[in-house]
């Protein structure tokens, strides 16, 4: 019998998120510092094969149903096409996404599609390519736009694309981020953005939130909300453009958190397990692995990791303190 990764709320965690490198090609401002960060060394970053075998014993042992693959950027992990063709083969087979920057998917989009990858969300918060290069401090806007494309014609559908809006920066531009995606059969999803950048520099007070994202949008389109039985524990709220079949989702984790029908769990680069995006401690699987631990003792300790998950991040409560790792070194 297949155990479960469930927390003393009942919450069961069926969606792993896997960050395969702390590392990136950009530098966008919300995220990371001009200079970038002081990189994980490279004997703590778990090698492909000891990554594999985490995410075997995820999906066989403890329940995972999807995979997802963050960093960083992990389009710069080397072994990604083999890491996504292992998990393809495993028994049951997950479903395997990719969360990415979109640099480099000209390239990887081909491949990956043929090493088993289902679908991907790429990160694009502009259509400008000017602010693009004052966001991420890289003039990459048509490398973004490119892989994009190659992310629709090798078949990683739906591509969907994340947008984080900055008052005073591009929150004029989600109307026409819409238009854009819809256009291109794309799925747009805006997400609030939250308190993980490295400069601990987030202020909820300039966030500009799901309301008024949607009170934007419906200047020019007519929003009415999807069928909620399709959210299940999906983060973004959807809701119908014009009737459809488009549809545009918005991701208020800050605003109107959904903790409590949260499935999912994260695996850092060094092996870390994260029962929560904003937790403020972690716990060990490399030590583990790198000492010998089998695979259900690998088990055994990550469903201990799950169990003292708490009921939400509170970032309401006046006590809450931003995670010390960065969003870029513990995956999305």
């Amino acid at each position: 019998m297949v155990a479960q990764l469930v927390d003393s709320f009942g919450r069961v965690a069926t969606d792993l998120r896997v960050s395969l490198t702390d590392r990136c090609n950009l530098r966008c401002t919300y995220c990371m510092p001009a200079e970038g960060l002081a990189w994980l060394p490279g004997p703590e970053l778990l090698t492909d094969d000891e990554v594999a075998r985490l995410v075997e014993v995820a999906v066989c042992r403890l329940g995972v149903r999807e995979v997802r693959f963050t960093g960083g950027e992990p389009l710069v992990r080397r072994g990604l096409v083999d890491i996504v063709s292992r998990t393809a083969r495993l028994s049951p087979r997950p479903e395997i996404s990719l969360t990415s920057n979109g640099i480099g998917l000209t390239r990887l989009a081909a491949p990956l599609r043929e090493a088993g990858l289902d679908r991907i969300n790429v990160s694009l918060d502009t259509l400008s390519p000017d602010t693009f290069a004052r966001l991420t401090r890289r003039d990459r806007w048509n490398d973004v736009v490119a892989g994009l494309a190659a992310a629709a014609e090798a078949g990683l559908t739906p591509v969907k694309v994340n947008s984080v809006l900055m008052r005073g920066t591009n929150d004029h531009e989600a109307p026409d981020l819409l238009a854009w995606c819809l256009e291109r059969g794309y799925e747009l999803r805006f997400i609030e953005q939250m308190p993980l950048d490295a400069q601990h520099g987030w202020d909820r007070q300039t966030m500009v939130t799901a309301e008024e994202i949607i009170e934007r949008l419906e200047t020019r389109f007519t929003l009415v909300p999807d069928d909620p039985s399709r959210r299940g524990s999906a983060p973004a709220e959807s809701f119908l453009v014009d009737g459809g079949p488009g549809r545009v989702g918005v991701i208020a984790s800050v605003t109107r958190p959904f903790c409590g029908d949260c499935d999912r769990v994260r695996l850092t680069a060094d092996g870390q397990v994260r029962n929560c995006l904003f937790a403020r401690s972690e716990s060990d699987l490399r030590t583990a692995l790198r000492s010998g631990a089998d695979d259900a003792e690998l088990a055994r300790r990550w469903q201990a990791a799950m169990a003292g998950k708490l009921p939400g991040h509170g970032i309401d409560d006046p006590s809450f303190l931003q995670p010390s790792r960065p969003m870029s070194a513990i995956g999305g």
